[in-house]
């Protein structure tokens, strides 16, 4: 028995704990704003809809445009170095939200700075989740893909689920004051454990161009795109509905969007390397655009919240589905400019769909977002079923 088939067994779990727990840990302060951030720029700053869907989709334009930057950064100069940088420009985001406050008199001063804190969150954030899953997949081997995703996934929704209550928590006490110095502090914290993670030597012995790999993991990279759009809905978007349905807190939907998100990959995160990605992708998508559709037919905030975790449960095991198979078409000297090329497809969707769908409610409704996510969702499907017959030998660079 190798090395690597060693570490199939129950080493991965060991292997990727301290990894996942830093992640856990660097993604509490996007979680923290999930639930604030919407209602701070509708509400208190007065901006419409199209605002703070462009807002929200700036994050993922620059995440876009800094991925394959992220992924030579880590393939070349290792992943812990790419991990540990980018915590710290998270933190440093948190001081543009600092500087935003004291024009909030004059609220479109106060857009800018936030959208400038955005942009550095997304860089930050792009070569956190490109490191982690380079590093993981060094850890414990290509074979394992499924189960880094699955676990370093599991680690950003968990930030997801308990930092959306505790930034409500936090914005009542302190204001959005408060959400920003957490920004800057949790940071540190997680670089704290990331010290306690072995290296793993950089592969790369010669750059490949990001558009080579890009092209290796297109198929696989639009089912993730157009399954990311429900996630990027309810995330942007299920505040404002509750809002408009005076539903009260919404923290809890964010929470369920978690806990299902979780269980999922606890229960079956490793199907897809057991069963294949694309047939597992089928069976995920079709939950989420379900849940989807629930949300948008929703007439009580008990059926909201079970679509909302329906859509968890079903985008948890399409991201690790979807992704299995982009992680077979790349060569391992370029794993971590793979996955950046593979989660740079999420970048694309929620950049493009963020701002589109404010749009569309402003037009006809917050629901309506939920019903064309759904739709947008269900076209994976199709993607999955063309991955079932498009074997991925032979498609790697060589």
């Amino acid at each position: 028995m190798s090395a690597a088939k060693a570490v199939a067994g129950g080493n991965v779990f060991l292997k990727l704990l301290t990894l996942a727990l830093s992640v856990f840990i660097g993604f509490l302060t996007i979680g923290m704003q999930l639930p604030v951030l919407p209602l701070y720029l509708h509400e208190t700053l007065g901006m419409s809809t199209l605002v703070v869907g462009l807002v929200i989709g700036a994050q993922f334009v620059v995440a876009l445009l800094s991925r394959a930057w992220a992924g030579n950064f880590a393939d070349s100069r290792g992943a812990r170095r790419a991990v540990v940088a980018g915590l710290l420009i998270v933190a440093s985001s948190g001081l543009a939200y600092l500087a935003s406050l004291p024009f909030v008199t004059t609220p479109a001063i106060s857009v800018w700075i936030l959208l400038t804190g955005r942009i550095v969150l997304a860089i930050g954030e792009s070569l956190v989740v490109t490191g982690s899953l380079g590093w993981g997949i060094g850890l414990v081997g290509p074979q394992n893909a499924g189960k880094v995703m699955a676990w370093v996934g599991i680690a950003m929704y968990a930030a997801f689920a308990l930092g959306a209550p505790a930034g409500i928590v936090v914005n009542g006490n302190f204001g959005f004051a408060g959400i920003a110095v957490a920004t800057i502090l949790i940071p540190f914290v997680a670089l704290a454990m990331v010290a306690l993670v072995p290296a793993v030597a950089p592969l790369a012995s010669k750059r490949i161009p990001f558009y080579k790999v890009f092209a290796l993991v297109l198929i696989p990279g639009m089912g993730l795109a157009l399954a990311s759009i429900g996630f990027g809905m309810i995330t942007g978007f299920i505040a404002l509905l509750f809002a408009a349905k005076n539903w009260g807190n919404s923290s809890l939907a964010f929470t369920a969007f978690g806990l299902a998100f979780i269980a999922a990959r606890l229960l079956f995160g490793h199907l897809p390397d057991k069963l294949g990605g694309a047939k597992v992708a089928m069976v995920s998508v079709a939950i989420e655009a379900a849940g989807l559709l629930l949300i948008w037919s929703a007439d009580t905030s008990t059926i909201a919240y079970t679509g909302v975790a329906l859509g968890g449960f079903g985008y948890s095991l399409a991201f690790p589905g979807f992704g299995v198979e982009a992680a077979r078409r790349a060569p391992p000297q370029s794993r971590s400019v793979a996955m950046g090329a593979y989660v740079a497809f999420l970048d694309i969707s929620l950049g493009i769909a963020s701002p589109l769908a404010g749009v569309i409610a402003g037009q006809w409704g917050v629901h309506t977002v939920f019903l064309a996510a759904g739709v947008a969702v269900g076209l994976s499907l199709l993607v999955a079923v063309r991955l079932l017959g498009k074997p991925s030998a032979g498609e790697k660079i060589s």
